[in-house]
């Protein structure tokens, strides 16, 4: 199944729509808006199925041509945000290009942080009101959106409680962040609002994509036009999303509309590029003594977009201006 949320709002209003993206259909009266979607999850999943169903046999009554440039974030805020750094090999080249090493316990707990989670920009809304001394990055993720999540679930458990997935650009200061760090206390300003894909899909609807701990697929990263990675996003990460989600509730319950991601992708294999500009520089840093890949400035552009065994669009794309 796949869902979106029309600008409508603070909330947008809930849409069903075709598997190829051409129509859909409001999901009101069964929910008005993602939030209560997922809060009803259980008791609403199945008619919000047949709208899906119908719209794709073409049996619907209500639908109507779908618009991708009308849509906000599927979920355009949320209870809370987890965003993670479970791709190993993004670590270890930050670090290697500053001199540093992975820390000794790194395969112990996922790292998380807790982000901005009160409004999340659409697929298409530039990125705007950011200092370019601030070194803006991009980092191209998948999100899980998760329903109800009791405290204390083990990890092979808490993958069932996942309800979507879409994905996420999550906006970096490079220049504020390691200072931030080094204080001890986390990201704060060196992560500003992020942004979500333009369609959410159920687990279902990947089909072997999803293996019932990663997503699979190729993550296709276009900076200024340049195509800087096509990654494996199933691969190379010792944490899925059952670990982030259970690493979290060992001391707290989620409320639906939990966003949690595992940061961004990245291979081992250096021929795979990069889901940003920041592991781009340091690969080079780390090959040829300096970087030549520049951060983020006005008139700048930005695309990720996950891609399947045939080269199709799973989720949509995020697709970005600097402004």
């Amino acid at each position: 199944m796949k869902l979106a949320s029309l600008k409508s709002g603070r909330d947008g209003a809930l849409v069903v729509v075709s598997r190829d993206l051409k129509s859909a259909c409001f999901a009101a009266p069964v929910a008005q808006t993602m939030q209560e979607a997922l809060d009803r999850w259980d008791e609403i999943e199945g008619q919000l199925g047949t709208l899906y169903d119908e719209l794709n046999s073409g049996k619907a009554n209500a639908g109507f041509a779908f618009e991708i440039d009308t849509v906000a974030a599927p979920l355009p805020r949320s209870f809370q945000y987890l965003d993670g750094a479970c791709y190993l090999s993004h670590i270890r080249r930050n670090r290697e290009a500053r001199g540093d090493t992975l820390p000794e316990d790194i395969l112990d707990a996922p790292l998380v942080y807790q982000g901005i989670s009160h409004g999340f920009g659409a697929w298409n809304d530039p990125i705007t009101g950011l200092n370019e001394a601030d070194m803006i990055d991009f980092e191209a993720e998948i999100a899980a959106i998760t329903g109800d999540v009791p405290m204390g679930i083990g990890a092979e458990e808490a993958t069932r409680h996942i309800r979507l997935f879409c994905l996420l650009q999550d906006t970096s200061l490079r220049r504020i962040i390691p200072p931030e760090l080094k204080r001890s206390f986390g990201f704060l300003t060196g992560k500003p609002a992020s942004y979500l894909g333009p369609i959410a899909v159920t687990p279902d609807e990947l089909g072997e994509l999803w293996d019932g701990k990663m997503v699979g697929g190729t993550m296709q990263c276009t900076v200024r036009g340049k195509v800087i990675g096509e990654i494996n996003t199933g691969i190379d990460s010792p944490f899925h999303y059952g670990h982030m989600i259970a690493h979290v509730a060992q001391t707290r319950a989620f409320e639906a509309g939990t966003i949690v991601g595992l940061g961004t992708v990245s291979n081992e294999d250096n021929k795979a590029g990069f889901g940003c500009i920041g592991e781009y520089r340091a690969q080079e840093i780390i090959s040829t003594g300096s970087p030549t890949l520049d951060f983020l400035c006005k008139g700048d552009w930005i695309r990720i977009e996950l891609l399947g065994p045939d080269g199709e669009s799973v989720m949509g794309a995020v697709d970005q201006s600097v402004g």
